[in-house]
């Protein structure tokens, strides 16, 4: 099974069930910022507001480090046929944000970086974003995919590091819609109604009275709000 596939099928039978923000990643990150402090929807107080506008222009990744995580995103998710890769999503930017607002993934975010760059400088004496994808995917097999009867202590601090990184792009692309359509979500629509079914009636003893199966179930007037009298006696 292909890498994207087996994180797909990991994702969607959890993701139904649980309430995730859709404002995502943004290609342009103070766009997206601005985005937000004009949405009537999105919910954000002024505070917040206030807050994620400080957090956009402060700057802490460098260009290097903010490159490196580029393609260690696409690494992870790349694009297909059906669906975008993850700096296509704009996950690069999603977790600039977030490694200033939520300042704990600072040092090991950078300090699992720099130690990137030592172990392409060991193995090929270049820089992690200088390699070809075969020698960039030599170093990450080692660190995504350890053999669990010969892990290398001195591996430990990369298999942290990717952990990490894996952690955040994941939550970048599938909280955008780009990876919402991959993933097949449509969450909660409306739909047609035609009551209980009779066998789940029957089962429990009840059924519909026949005056009320036309307002209850008509799906023509499923529009039509109900209208009751003083004593509580449905009209209509």
């Amino acid at each position: 099974m292909k890498r994207r596939d087996t994180i797909k099928s990991l994702l969607v039978g959890t993701i139904a069930g649980v309430g995730i923000g859709t404002t995502g990643c943004k290609t342009d990150l103070t766009e997206g910022i601005e985005e937000v402090a004009t949405s009537s929807g999105y919910g954000r107080t002024p505070s917040e507001l206030a807050l994620d506008k400080k957090l956009a222009a402060e700057v802490f990744l460098t260009e290097q480090e903010l490159s490196t995580i580029a393609v260690l995103c696409d690494l992870i998710l790349p694009a297909t046929a059906t669906a975008g890769s993850a700096t296509d999503a704009g996950v690069p930017e999603f977790i600039e944000f977030i490694v200033k607002d939520m300042s704990y993934h600072q040092l090991p975010l950078r300090g699992g970086l720099m130690w990137l760059d030592g172990e392409a400088m060991k193995r090929y004496e270049k820089q992690f974003v200088t390699l070809s994808e075969k020698q960039q995917l030599s170093i990450i097999d080692d660190i995504a995919y350890p053999d669990p009867k010969n892990l290398k202590p001195e591996m430990g601090p990369g298999r942290s590091f990717f952990d990490r990184m894996r952690n955040l792009t994941l939550t970048g692309y599938y909280t955008t819609k780009m990876g919402f359509d991959d993933l097949g979500y449509v969450g909660n629509r409306p739909n047609l109604w035609d009551g209980v079914p009779k066998e789940e009636l029957d089962k429990h003893g009840f059924k519909y009275e026949e005056k009320y199966l036309s307002q209850y179930v008509d799906h023509e007037k499923r529009d039509v709000l109900a209208e009751w009298d003083a004593s509580g006696k449905l009209i209509s």
